[in-house]
């Protein structure tokens, strides 16, 4: 199952005003505000988002020669356990390390690992305390 994915766009204000207006009539709303990164979803409630624009590339990471991923896909994790067994695997299978297994300071309870593909796409492993993960298993998280 997918948690989430981040488009890489260009201009970033004219992307977010096209997707707050196009994925309004199906539901969805602005939610998570990472400047200058936006994450969409649902109002639901929750502060779950499952659809983030970001910018192309970051203040300097083109000239220091930074991976810059085209895309971002998250797929969802029953454990922490398989967030590892997924992070194992990948690299086993010739992607790259792109941040180890481990919490994360988005919000209590996100753990997860990145991987980037053989085409430089980051792909996450993510156990979230919005879909019932770390934080509804008794986990202690950091």
């Amino acid at each position: 199952m997918i948690d989430h994915m981040t488009l890489r766009v260009r201009d970033v204000a004219r992307s977010i005003d096209f997707y707050a207006k196009a994925l309004a009539p199906l539901g969805y709303v602005a939610k998570a505000h990472h400047e200058p990164t936006i994450g969409f979803g649902v109002d639901d409630g929750t502060a779950h988002s499952d659809f983030y624009v970001s910018p192309a590339a970051e203040t300097g990471e083109e000239q220091a020669g930074a991976v810059c991923p085209v895309t971002h896909i998250a797929f969802l994790a029953p454990s922490r356990e398989a967030v590892h067994a997924f992070y194992e695997a990948a690299l086993a299978a010739g992607g790259r390390d792109n941040g180890a297994p481990g919490p994360r300071p988005y919000h209590p309870g996100y753990y997860s690992a990145f991987v980037l593909d053989p085409d430089g796409n980051n792909v996450e492993a993510v156990v979230d305390w919005a879909h019932g993960g770390a934080a509804s298993e008794g986990v202690e998280t950091e």
